[in-house]
């Protein structure tokens, strides 16, 4: 399979729910999903359980679920490559977002009862979590203080069950220049989405790992930059199963 040719049908499907959210969200979307890497990474390799219930905090209009139900369809189809992990199964895509103009681009991309997709307005530091067997916060973490962020892991971690999967990726403050880009471009986007520039709230690397760790979490590291001159580090966090818990 040509895998150019694949991705390029992937991104025609996991963005055609967003054409109903007009041009900006439909535009952000294929933005968003074509030139990150990380969304690609996630269904090559086998991260993601075969099936689960997911929760994505700070989720904006819905773009990795859009991925996540593209994916999964192509899969079924046999539409797939074969060096990749198989496409996951989603039994339900739950998220929430401070920004109530995201949402209502969710809205208006999924259907307000969408038999799996449920997005609403709400501010990680303080929702009810509820239960998943996957939590997701793409490069949302910095954007309160540390004590929030311990606060908002800690639920993250009460929320999973034994063998649970919590994903997140942070830029590595300890990494010089690529860091400071990072953070650069995190003010443009967040500029461009009609968001305030925020004060940003970050950790050197080998902190978010103990801070993790601490927590429970057997925690392991990809860089997720792809040659760009950033310092984007995913942290694949898991839950022990049960029988190494005890």
């Amino acid at each position: 399979m040509n895998h150019a040719n694949f991705l390029n049908t992937l991104l025609d499907e996991a963005t055609l729910p967003f054409r109903g959210g007009g041009k900006f969200a439909y535009h952000y979307a294929r933005g968003k999903l074509s030139s990150d890497c990380i969304f690609r990474e996630l269904l090559r390799q086998d991260i993601f359980p075969a099936e689960g219930h997911y929760l994505d905090l700070g989720c904006g209009q819905g773009s990795l679920f859009g991925w996540l139900l593209a994916a999964r369809k192509l899969y079924e189809q046999g539409n797939w490559p074969t060096d990749w992990a198989p496409a996951p199964k989603a039994l339900s895509l739950r998220g929430y977002e401070l920004m109530q103009k995201d949402v209502d681009r969710a809205a208006l991309a999924f259907g307000r009862d969408h038999p799996l997709v449920d997005i609403r307005q709400g501010d990680m530091c303080r929702v009810d979590f509820g239960h998943a067997d996957v939590v997701t916060i793409l490069d949302a973490l910095h954007y309160f203080d540390h004590a929030g962020q311990q606060d908002v892991l800690t639920r993250i971690r009460a929320a999973l069950p034994p063998g649970g999967l919590f994903l997140t990726r942070i830029g590595d403050a300890s990494a010089g220049l690529p860091y400071h880009l990072c953070n650069w471009v995190d003010h443009a986007v967040t500029f461009v989405r009609g968001h305030r520039l925020p004060r940003l709230y970050c950790r050197p690397l080998g902190e978010w790992v103990a801070l993790l760790e601490n927590l429970g979490f057997s925690v392991s590291t990809m860089e997720m930059h792809e040659g760009k001159p950033f310092a984007n580090v995913m942290l694949v966090c898991r839950v022990p199963p049960a029988s190494q818990a005890e």
